[in-house]
């Protein structure tokens, strides 16, 4: 081991053991390094769970027209469909706004129709049942999201009036269209505040009856073979499809609130970094007083034959080594508490604002974490470049100390 690195670890262990100093550095790199760790990785679990209930909901890709598809724009479409690669199914859906409306309560909801037998082989709808079942639904039947049968205090089995926007074109023309009564089939509950507030799921003839759509609908659903390449495929997809129809990612479909998410998740990681910079600035200062003490040492190292690029090594290797190990400890506490991350937030809520109130708002009821290799490196790489750069100002004023007037200093 060279000497200016085995210099470095005795001055930061002198004894053996871990000093006063050296634990205070690594705490205050560890803490910045916990704090990114925990920010990004949850932050980064939103946009992920939203990926995936927007995925298990319509696909990684949607055809979407302009004006509803009638019979001979449907098979254009579904001939480009059926050539490319790297689709593994796809299924029409007809979608809009209704009006539901039990026992004097009524509720807006998103509407979508579609045929099960096609559907089931492009979103998994099945795991988010959780009562009454897919295959009830028929033409005179809906399933509800689980909290919004709750605001309209409906059951399985329970009937529900459904007010489409066809009858205020009829109204127009002087007509009357009376609401159509339905039967709720079932329930399901995807965790996301959102969607599980205002959605309706139903038969595609119904929809197309509520809508006047005839035969018509409003795009597919596609569902991709693994490893298949989604913003390719869409590229692709737009090239062959006729006139008036487009391909949308999942991503593109949601771009807005995906913006809105990369934008907080980049702001909280900047803001953070500010914590280790604060960190590395009291490792400077923590070294500077170092060199200060130990000015007649660093003579008499000048004076045994010690170079100046020797000495400034010691005071750079001991910032690093504070860094890996303020890194190591900051890691082992960040997964740490992403693991008991709901833990914590439950004991937080229960003193503040409750589990409801925190469902309410941010939509989710349990707080998601997903960390990626990527995240992790640039969190190491950037803790261990700072707590690196901390020790050349105190290296650069060791190194600049010559050997008499060093050993002269009282």
């Amino acid at each position: 081991m060279p000497w200016p690195v085995y210099l470095a670890f005795k001055q930061l262990f002198p004894t053996g053991r871990i000093s006063f100093f050296t634990l205070i550095s690594f705490l205050g790199v560890g803490l910045g390094v916990a704090l990114m760790l925990v920010s990004t990785s949850v932050m980064g679990g939103f946009g992920h769970q939203i990926q995936r209930m927007i995925i298990d909901t319509q696909g990684e890709i949607q055809i979407k027209a302009r004006v509803p598809l009638n019979e001979a724009k449907a098979a254009a479409v579904e001939k480009v469909l059926a050539e490319s690669a790297g689709i593994a199914a796809f299924a029409p859906y007809a979608a809009g706004v209704v009006m539901l409306e039990h026992e004097t309560r009524p509720a807006f909801p998103m509407i979508q129709g579609f045929n099960y037998e096609d559907m089931r082989r492009v979103v998994p709808l099945e795991r988010y049942l959780t009562n009454g079942s897919l295959e009830d639904l028929d033409d005179d039947s809906i399933i509800l999201s689980s909290i919004l049968a709750n605001s309209l205090g409906v059951r399985v089995g329970d009937k529900v009036s459904v007010y489409s926007p066809l009858m205020m074109e009829r109204i127009k023309r002087n007509e009357v269209l009376l609401p159509r009564e339905v039967r709720v089939a079932g329930l399901f509950h995807i965790g996301h505040q959102q969607l599980d507030s205002s959605t309706v799921l139903c038969s595609l003839r119904l929809m197309q009856d509520l809508y006047g759509l005839k035969q018509s609908f409003h795009g597919y659903n596609i569902r991709l073979k693994p490893g298949a390449d989604i913003d390719a495929t869409a590229v692709a997809l737009n090239v062959g499809l006729p006139l008036g129809t487009s391909a949308l990612t999942w991503f593109e479909s949601n771009a807005d609130f995906q913006a809105v998410l990369s934008f907080e998740r980049n702001m909280i990681f900047f803001l953070l970094t500010f914590i280790i910079v604060v960190a590395a600035f009291s490792i400077t200062s923590s070294l500077l007083m170092s060199v200060v003490r130990k000015t007649r040492e660093i003579g008499l190292l000048a004076a045994m034959g010690g170079r100046a690029r020797d000495v400034a090594l010691c005071f750079c290797a001991q910032g690093l080594v504070i860094g890996f190990g303020g890194t190591v400890l900051g890691l082992a506490m960040g997964f740490t508490l992403l693991h008991f991350r709901n833990n914590v937030v439950q004991l937080i809520a229960k003193f503040t604002m409750g589990q409801d109130a925190f469902e309410h708002f941010y939509q989710f009821s349990s707080l998601p974490a997903y960390t990626t290799s990527k995240d992790v490196i640039i969190i190491v790489l950037f803790s261990l470049i700072a707590s690196m750069l901390a020790g050349l100002i105190p290296a650069w004023r060791a190194a600049r100390l010559k050997p008499v007037e060093a050993l002269r200093s009282e």
